[in-house]
């Protein structure tokens, strides 16, 4: 990262694909700049998804103050929104003793969320978001995203087909408002009353995709499978629809070797890991590492 003079009240986001390195370059970049770390990454969150997340270590979390780590449960309710309201609420707090704050993680939503704002939804109908959950635990995405084509075919047409949350709560606007969820969607950036400095931290694809399968062999050995063993009867819930626990939890069918669940959670997480390296390119500076 360039050196620079950072203006007071300043967002320091801090981003990058899944195993570049960000907790151990933010946590020494945060002791530099003498101020705390506000995670941004949507599992991380959940104490119950510790290995399966990469985590900070007790170590790690001792070192610099983060906020978001391990604070909800995976039966907790939780979205971006909610995400959106705390930080920007926190923050004001924590600029008054740090002229600048560190936001790391690689969830793009609660990243944009934070940055930019999100645009204005109704509230959950359960009735209706039950009636959604239903035809995706009888029929599967496809049906889910089949409905959703009628409703709404533009925002079923951008929408990354595999992104079942995005598409099921899609779905629950259309159908609770008789409008396309696309219409929602302002896609005008909110003001925001502090300065925001953005980067993503990136290596060589092939340096990359080596940590990436590297990580997910010292995750095994650390104990994910039985991790996963254990958040095995909460499968359904949001959380647990995660790289890493659904390749384990297919293992656990009887539907393929645990060899080629770990396998695919490494493919799963490379293919992740573009994705999130083409959001960044968006906006973001790039820290070549």
């Amino acid at each position: 990262m360039k050196s620079r003079t950072i203006k007071p009240r300043t967002l320091l986001v801090v981003t990058g694909p899944t195993a570049v390195g960000k907790t151990d370059y933010t946590i020494s970049l945060a002791e530099h700049l003498g101020t705390v770390i506000i995670s941004a990454d949507s599992r991380q969150m959940f104490r119950e998804m510790s290995i399966g997340t990469a985590r900070p270590t007790a170590q790690e979390l001792a070192r610099v103050p983060h906020y978001f780590v391990g604070t909800l449960s995976i039966h907790d309710y939780y979205n971006v929104s909610i995400f959106e309201q705390q930080v920007l609420q926190l923050l004001e707090t924590l600029f008054v003793s740090h002229p600048v704050v560190i936001m790391t993680g690689g969830s793009p939503q609660y990243i944009d969320a934070v940055c930019k704002g999100i645009d204005e939804m109704p509230d959950p109908n359960p009735v209706i978001r039950e009636q959604v959950h239903r035809l995706l635990e009888c029929n599967g995405l496809e049906a889910v995203r089949a409905q959703l084509a009628l409703l709404d075919p533009a925002f079923c047409q951008q929408v990354n087909p595999n992104d079942h949350k995005r598409i099921c709560r899609a779905l629950e606007i259309s159908l609770q408002t008789g409008k396309p969820y696309s219409s929602f969607l302002r896609g005008t950036p909110k003001e925001r009353p502090f300065h925001i400095e953005k980067y993503y931290l990136n290596r060589p694809r092939e340096v990359l995709f080596e940590r990436i399968s590297r990580r997910v062999d010292q995750m095994m050995e650390q104990g994910l499978l039985d991790e996963a063993r254990g958040l095995l009867p909460y499968r359904h819930l949001n959380a647990l629809n995660t790289v890493g626990y659904k390749e384990l939890f297919n293992y656990m069918d009887g539907k393929c070797t645990l060899e080629r669940a770990v396998e695919e959670i490494k493919t799963h997480t490379r293919r992740y890991a573009k994705r999130q390296l083409t959001w960044f390119k968006r906006d973001f500076e790039e820290v070549m590492l």
